[in-house]
């Protein structure tokens, strides 16, 4: 399915996507290294033992990318030009290994670009939940969208 044009992002529009995904320590382990974020928190069983979470919780920005991500099939696939940037993004609960998150995205505000034509400015809101239905994830994206051909 292909992402959708400025037209068809209507403001207010909640977006149920359908991909889901769950998070092995492989990933939070390899992002984290290749990322080169050496905390602890993520990659120390025994130190993460003593922290509040009891164990290693997930690395946020996997998290933040795995929910943009989620988003990609139902929005933005092939209709996007660029992100211009991230608003405001929260991680209101930990993510820990096997946990399984699933995106919803609201379509927050929109207007035609004035400096480039055949393109619109799109505000969204993704958030995820874990299995349990619990926020993990937050954020508001604004994207440069192609207009219907």
């Amino acid at each position: 399915m292909p992402g959708l044009y400025y037209e068809e992002l209507d403001v207010g529009a909640v977006i149920e996507h359908a991909a889901r995904r769950t998070i092995t320590e492989m990933d939070n382990v390899l992002f984290s290294a290749l990322t080169h974020n050496p905390q602890p928190l993520h990659l120390d069983e025994e130190y993460a033992k003593e922290t509040m979470w009891g164990t290693r919780i997930v690395n946020s920005l996997f998290t933040l990318g795995l929910v943009v991500g989620l988003s990609v099939q139902e929005t933005t696939l092939g209709t996007t030009v660029a992100n211009l940037g991230f608003g405001e993004v929260a991680f209101p609960a930990p993510v820990r290994h096997g946990d399984t998150i699933h995106v919803e995205t609201e379509v927050i505000s929109k207007r035609e670009s004035r400096s480039r034509p055949g393109t619109g400015i799109v505000e969204l809101e993704h958030r995820g939940f874990n299995q349990a239905g619990e926020l993990v994830c937050r954020c508001r994206r604004q994207a440069l969208m192609l207009r219907r051909p």
